[in-house]
């Protein structure tokens, strides 16, 4: 087993694989850009080295520079956590060309599975299910539209190295595909420079449900249940839960099966999260493997009791698998909403800024994945995620109320946060019900209604609390000394008094 692992990563992301690691008794390093030499991962681990100023391309995303922290801390292993170079083929070589081991898949795997393209080649030739579309990339706007007359619109033009919803665009006519098809090469470009772009048929109102894998170095894969991710903003990923309000148990099985076997099909290995679309009669198909640690992973770990992070250690150093699929059982509910600092009301702008105050819910059945504290400054250069909250519950009603819950106690202040967001999101009827596809926020979040019932909802608030005072004042009138102020203690008892435990 490693003695150190640095963690090429920041934010809360670092700080869960930080504490897998000190429970494994294993040393931590960490890396931080010229802003960040406060941050919540960098106090928390055992070491640390500034790797570069504030712009991505000059910290985070440099892997010249995390070879030098590698070097120059002596680190035996480098996890990547999520986003930066976690995906980046290049970043791998560059680990085991410094000496050190990657926690995550094999370059050539990350390859393969990386590029959209060529892994649905690899799906079908797992005999996966595919939704219908080119094997090949789109060589010119006539290709566009000869594919599309072909399958039949909707479709979605797509950027094969792309990812987050960069470089995508859904065209319902012919008449828009022009222009979808030039601003998704644009965007691919700019985001991932690669303007490869392929296209595929649009499934109305589908489920985003995956996979969570493990593999092991030794011919070993197993699956742990599925997420439901179909709650998405911007095709992003807002809420999760596992497992999906929709799944039997024999879906389950037929979407692990067809994971595992596109998993086996690259020899892939560590963990990883196949991505299925699945729609209104419950057919699935193959949309995209994640060949990394996925953001949702806490909700599989709180129903499974799978620590995923220590598992991606014990795998790149060498170990056998020592969970099969039969030990794999769900257990419950859990539900997971990323809360970002921005603003829900203002067309949730990033929310930078000092954090004054902060208090985290805690309770049966509540985890919080964070990498902020009070007092910390929440830079403007990254991903506003501030923490993932979960809750787990037996069934998904607890786990809807614990989550609830944990909202009400969740206090940052300084700052504007998507908390009062997901209170509406979780109240909503049809989400109660399960009734969710990756439309669901385009038809029910409407934030001008939301915040006018919010206003009205404080006006009466405030009508409440004046008629309150109004009425202590009347049956409790405070008289004057020019001594001793009355004590508030006794005025808050003879409320209580008055009003029967108010």
């Amino acid at each position: 087993m490693f003695s150190k692992i640095l963690i090429a990563n920041r934010g809360e992301i670092a700080v869960r694989v930080m504490r897998a690691c000190r429970e494994m008794g294993i040393r931590t390093v960490a890396v931080y850009s010229e802003v960040d030499p406060s941050a919540l991962h960098v106090r928390y681990a055992d070491e640390a080295y500034c790797i570069g100023p504030a712009p991505s391309l000059e910290s985070y995303l440099s892997a010249e520079r995390i070879v030098e922290a590698i070097k120059l801390s002596g680190a035996e292993a480098v996890h990547p956590g999520y986003g930066f170079l976690s995906e980046n083929p290049s970043f791998v070589r560059a680990v085991e060309q410094a000496g050190a081991v990657f926690i995550g898949p094999s370059a050539k795997s990350m390859e393969l599975m990386g590029d959209k393209i060529s892994a649905r080649r690899v799906a079908i030739a797992a005999n996966a299910p595919v939704v219908p579309g080119t094997q090949e990339p789109l060589e010119s706007l006539e290709d566009a539209v000869t594919t599309a007359e072909s399958i039949g619109y909707p479709v979605m033009i797509k950027a094969a190295s792309g990812g987050g919803g960069k470089g995508l665009r859904i065209v319902y006519s012919p008449d828009a595909l022009a222009s979808s098809y030039n601003l998704a090469r644009s965007e691919a470009a700019s985001a991932f420079k690669d303007s490869t772009v392929y296209i595929e048929k649009y499934i109305e109102r589908p489920k985003h449900i995956e996979i969570q894998l493990l593999a092991d170095k030794h011919g070993n894969c197993i699956y742990l249940g599925e997420r439901e991710c179909s709650i998405q903003r911007r095709n992003q990923k807002v809420i999760e839960e596992c497992p999906s309000p929709v799944n039997s148990a024999e879906l389950r099985r037929k979407m692990g099966e067809a994971a595992v076997g596109i998993a086996k099909e690259v020899g892939y290995y560590n963990a990883g999260t196949l991505e299925f679309l699945v729609d209104k009669d419950l057919n699935f198909y193959f949309l995209e493997m994640n060949t990394r640690l996925q953001v949702e992973h806490p909700v599989t770990e709180l129903v499974t009791g799978v620590d995923l992070v220590k598992e991606q250690i014990k795998i790149a150093a060498g170990e056998t698998l020592k969970i099969a699929q039969e030990d794999i059982v769900l257990r419950g509910v859990a539900i997971e909403c990323r809360v970002y600092a921005e603003d829900p009301w203002h067309n949730f702008m990033p929310s930078p800024g000092k954090i004054t105050h902060l208090q985290v819910p805690s309770g049966p059945g509540i985890r919080d994945d964070s990498g902020i504290y009070s007092g910390f400054e929440v830079p403007i250069y990254y991903d506003p995620l501030l923490s993932k909250l979960a809750a787990w519950g037996r069934t998904r009603e607890e786990a809807i109320a614990r989550l609830e819950r944990a909202i009400s106690e969740y206090q940052v202040d300084g700052i504007r946060t998507n908390l009062e967001f997901f209170k509406i999101i979780l109240k909503n009827e049809a989400f109660r019900r399960g009734e969710i596809d990756t439309g669901f926020l385009g038809r029910h979040w409407h934030p001008q209604q939301h915040q006018a019932a919010e206003d009205d909802n404080t006006k009466k608030d405030l009508a409440t609390i004046v008629a309150l005072l109004e009425h202590l004042a009347k049956v409790n009138p405070i008289q004057e000394s020019s001594s001793q102020p009355q004590s508030a203690w006794k005025i808050s008892g003879r409320a209580r008094k008055h009003f029967g435990g108010m």
